[in-house]
């Protein structure tokens, strides 16, 4: 059974967007959508852009917000060209969060089918604030529109090997239907983890 659960209805892009951005606070096991407003288009155009706006507007000024506070959040976003073949960097997804080494804001971005398929769920952007008392995932389930935040007890550390099992629960008919970004011992022992996206273009 989920921990939290959320049904939603995908509409149609609209000049690149969904419209919306997906919120889910795992303290509190919430999940919401919020909208993407104009200003966030003209001004914050772009994974980058969107996700300065998430984390500004929702993290708390008034105290110095540390990389491993609940209060922190790791936000992944595509921009309004995502998952549009002909233009290179179409399927990058942008991930921005505090770093645990500088103190300060950071990004980083990944190719791979996360994106594209993060846009083509309904969903501009992921915003992921708090902590869970145990170790959760979150499932985006495009197809049947609807998110769950899942239990991951029993599940192994190892990226290649999460993939691997959560391919084969969530998209028996093709692992190459579902993309994963997860993260594997080096986040849980030092400070330089990476987040892992999966899949890629084999031909390129």
């Amino acid at each position: 059974m989920p921990l939290a659960e959320m049904v939603y209805k995908k509409k149609e892009i609209e000049r690149g967007y969904n419209n919306r951005t997906l919120y889910v606070n795992l303290s509190k096991m919430i999940i919401q959508n919020k909208q993407v407003t104009k200003k966030m288009k003209d001004v914050f155009t772009g994974g980058r852009g969107f996700n300065l706006w998430l984390m500004w507007n929702n993290i708390p000024k008034n105290k110095i917000i540390q990389w491993n506070d609940p209060e922190n959040e790791i936000c992944l976003a595509t921009g309004p060209l995502g998952g549009i073949p002909g233009f290179p960097g179409g399927g990058k997804t942008i991930a921005m969060t505090i770093s645990p080494l500088t103190h300060t804001i950071i990004d980083s971005n990944v190719g791979g089918y996360f994106g594209p398929y993060l846009k083509f769920s309904g969903w501009d952007a992921i915003e992921i604030q708090g902590k869970a008392e145990s170790e959760v995932y979150l499932f985006i389930d495009g197809d049947n529109q609807k998110i769950t935040v899942e239990n991951a007890k029993g599940l192994p550390s190892e990226t290649n090997l999460i993939v691997d099992l959560l391919s084969k629960r969530h998209s028996s008919e093709n692992p190459l239907y579902i993309s994963f970004i997860s993260a594997g011992p080096g986040a849980e022992n030092t400070l330089m983890g990476c987040l892992n996206s999966s899949w890629y273009d084999t031909a390129r």
